[in-house]
């Protein structure tokens, strides 16, 4: 079985020092760098904006995992492909054209990702599966860190990578929240393909160690 990819969260950096945390990140085994943009809308927190993330995009060396937790983020795909994000990952839940969502993505030259929130099943998926380069499962509840592990995320990433190789396609499944060592290697036992970690990585006492471990769970 592959290791899985780690995608260290920004949002548990130290903003006091982020040049610090990122240059960290860029000498780590991380694979990707981890971006929550939220709206206080769509859901009850504000994070950063574009200014701060063309600051962190100049800083990171690692491809930019970005995650929309907004309303109508296809008002800013350009934006995003502006940073030369890798992937953006947009909420299945906040837009009612979500295939269309998905082309203009992918049109851009990005990858796209569609991201479910803990209330919402699998099977929402079917009849865009094979367009999707990723699928987000919040194993949280959104607009918040450091929350407890939703312990059905394990039964919805079996149920996700079943419906993946029934219908051949090359989505990754990607977890958001509550990711740990312990919680790390139930979701990649489960079938879980990149993780994203925030407070166990940035608060670890050594980050490289806790990244390099992750990636050998």
């Amino acid at each position: 079985m592959a290791k899985p990819l780690i995608s260290p969260s920004l949002l548990a950096a130290n903003f006091a020092n982020l040049e610090k945390d990122l240059e960290i990140i860029n000498k780590s085994q991380a694979d990707w760098l981890h971006i929550d943009i939220m709206d206080g809308v769509f859901v009850p927190n504000i994070s950063f904006g574009f200014p701060v993330l063309k600051y962190v995009a100049q800083l990171s060396n690692k491809p930019l995992d970005v995650h929309l937790m907004i309303v109508q983020p296809e008002k800013f795909i350009n934006e995003v492909k502006e940073l030369g994000a890798m992937m953006m990952n947009v909420h299945y839940e906040a837009c009612p054209h979500i295939h269309r969502v998905i082309q203009q993505i992918k049109d851009s030259g990005m990858k796209a990702g569609v991201t479910l929130n803990p209330g919402t099943p699998v099977s929402m998926l079917n009849d865009i599966i094979a367009d999707v380069d990723m699928v987000l499962l919040m194993s949280v509840n959104p607009g918040f860190g450091g929350q407890k592990f939703i312990t059905h995320t394990i039964d919805k990433v079996k149920e996700l990578r079943e419906l993946i190789n029934k219908s051949n396609s090359k989505a990754l499944i990607e977890i958001d929240g509550g990711v740990n060592m312990q919680t790390g290697k139930e979701l990649v036992d489960a079938g879980a393909d990149v993780l994203v970690a925030g407070n166990a990585i940035f608060r670890a006492p050594d980050i490289l160690k806790t990244i390099q471990e992750m990636k050998d769970l």
